[in-house]
């Protein structure tokens, strides 16, 4: 009697998944709770369908998502638009030829990559075979970061016992806290806190505060040591974009000077803005807390500190409280010891 109603519920699966008993769909389906026990109270989704759209998104066609899933091409055709309508958005667009991901279409590919993945490292230590899967990090760095403070800031996840597979992406900060509200980065780093009238939910950890100081070759450093701050007054400075706090805050501390210096570039790139600085166009600011690395990667001297204000650091994240193994090692390392004077 068992057997027999074992076999009726593989059939039913198999009419339900459309397809052969032993195919990834089938086994998929027969673990899929029904709608009728699991519906009431939240929102239900079908992860047969999941995995078709998964695949499809992987292989780039219906047609090499058939020949993996072993299906008819208009059965996984039929079930990704199932689930479309069921979420109410379209996941694919057509280029020619080609099926390519829509913005939404990113988002779920994302979350079943995650489901997925996270299905077979459930098999493998229910089984008890090591999962071999580094942690998956992607952190976005507002572009008017230091380079070098953006890798102090990061090496501590990269010493994580479990590995860790780091992803970093450099942009404005408006595009990375847009990336950041449809889950595309797990942390975004920056040198200002999320504005209240930016309409994305995220949440401000302050990671620490320093002193600014001002690098010039051994020449230019020299030359304006003298009499610092008055000295500046002409100096040939080279300065981060407009809009930048950094840079709000260096032409406040100008202004209250009196002094004038000339402006010979702006920047929106840190590292760029250093180059320059290296061969001798302009005196430049950095972060306190890299000054030995700065003087040692690009052969400058300091020509002053600056105490009146401090550069920030904040990890952005989408969470309230830091979960992530690797942001919680950054948030720690750096309190403990990076913006230590």
């Amino acid at each position: 009697m068992q057997q027999s109603a074992a076999r009726r519920n593989v059939r039913r699966v198999k009419q339900a998944a459309g397809g052969p008993p032993g195919s990834p769909a089938v086994r998929l389906a027969a673990l899929t709770p029904g709608k009728s026990k699991y519906h009431l109270g939240m929102e239900w989704v079908n992860y047969h369908h999941l995995l078709y759209f998964w695949t499809v998104a992987k292989e780039g066609s219906i047609a090499k998502a058939s020949a993996q899933l072993r299906l008819a091409q208009p059965t996984i055709s039929a079930q990704v638009h199932n689930l479309e309508n069921s979420l109410g958005e379209k996941l694919f667009r057509r280029t020619g030829r080609n099926l390519v991901l829509t913005e939404m279409g990113l988002v779920v590919y994302r979350y079943a990559e995650e489901i997925f993945g996270l299905g077979q490292e459930m098999m493998n230590t229910v089984r008890d075979r090591p999962t071999g899967r580094p942690l998956r990090f992607v952190v976005g760095i507002a572009d008017v970061i230091p380079k070098l403070i953006a890798y102090r800031l990061l090496q501590p996840a990269l010493r994580l016992p479990q590995g860790v597979r780091l992803i970093c992406r450099e942009d404005n900060l408006d595009r990375l806290l847009s990336a950041l509200a449809l889950h595309e980065l797990d942390l975004v780093i920056s040198d200002a806190p999320i504005s209240p009238v930016v309409n994305v939910r995220g949440f401000n950890h302050l990671l620490g505060e320093c002193g600014v100081s001002l690098f010039g070759t051994p020449r230019l450093a020299k030359k304006y040591r003298r009499g610092f701050p008055k000295s500046l007054h002409g100096a040939p400075f080279l300065l981060p974009g407009e809009g930048t706090l950094i840079r709000r805050s260096l032409d406040y501390w100008f202004e209250g000077l009196g002094v004038r210096p000339v402006v010979i570039g702006e920047f929106e790139d840190s590292a760029l803005l250093q180059a320059f600085g290296h061969v001798g166009a302009g005196l430049f600011a950095a972060p306190q807390a890299i000054e030995r690395e700065v003087r040692e990667l690009y052969g400058v001297e300091v020509a002053g500190r600056i105490d009146a204000f401090c550069e920030q650091f904040y990890a952005i994240s989408a969470e309230r409280r830091l979960r992530h193994p690797a942001v919680v090692a950054i948030s720690q390392a750096a309190q403990a010891s990076l913006f230590i004077a």
